[in-house]
């Protein structure tokens, strides 16, 4: 996280504001001394805002259901120790945010609606957010009524097309999911016009571009994986066109 390499957090908090800027602030800002203070840019500012309202929605996960089990304690931990790989220090970071959101008065809407506007030139941040959501929530092979309800929630917040719901049930099921979904388009356009699509979202997804608007890079793998998946959609499209 550049933002936590910088000693920035505090002044992060402020920029932000709103439920994700007050946890941050809370949790960081409290760490630093008035020499740590700087200005941060605006990538270090999305970094951080993406990162603290991804382990807030989590937690609001978690205790969708009215508590928070150990059992759900130890699969976040192990997703952010597996998954993003985070130092020790980093992990910390995480699991503070985790513990001090399950318990605040702020609801899963308030932190995803701040996340859509702090985000909402950048859709692609706001689908990459919403797969991390659901591949936790589906860590232990089942998705509950209680983290479905917010996975649709986040649907209507992010403005995202509502089949994602489906398609990473699908995918995280251990299903297969449907490639003219996953490039936005449909089986009666025609080859050009879904090539078309499937570049200009090649272009959107690639790791490069993510991470130039401001994806931590602590998510580049996620970001690989999500360009490999529009990849082979394509591909699967072109040998059903081209029997």
């Amino acid at each position: 996280m550049s933002f936590w390499k910088a000693g920035i957090g505090g002044m992060i908090g402020f920029s932000i504001g709103g439920p994700i800027g007050g946890i941050l602030g809370a949790i960081i800002g409290s760490k630093l001394s008035s020499k740590d203070q700087a200005k941060p840019s605006m990538k270090q500012r999305n970094q951080a805002a993406f990162f603290t309202a991804l382990f807030a929605c989590f937690a609001k996960i978690a205790k969708a259901d009215g508590k928070v089990t150990r059992e759900e304690v130890d699969k976040v931990d192990h997703f952010i120790k597996e998954r993003f790989k985070f130092p020790s220090d980093q992990r910390v970071f995480a699991i503070e945010i985790f513990n001090h959101a399950k318990d605040d008065h702020n609801s899963f809407r308030d932190y995803a609606s701040q996340l859509a506007s702090l985000l909402s030139s950048d859709k692609s941040a706001l689908i990459m957010f919403y797969e991390l959501l659901f591949e936790l929530s589906m860590a232990d092979g089942h998705l509950d009524s209680t983290e479905e309800k917010l996975l649709l929630e986040a649907i209507d917040i992010f403005q995202i097309d509502p089949e994602f719901f489906q398609i990473n049930k699908k995918k995280y099921g251990a299903s297969t999911s449907d490639a003219y979904i996953i490039l936005g388009v449909t089986e009666d356009m025609s080859f050009k016009d879904i090539k078309v699509a499937y570049q200009r979202k090649r272009k959107e997804f690639h790791p490069d571009t993510l991470l130039s608007k401001g994806l931590p890079e602590e998510l580049l793998e996620k970001a690989k994986e999500k360009f490999i998946e529009i990849q082979s959609a394509f591909e699967e499209i072109e040998k059903q066109k081209n029997k």
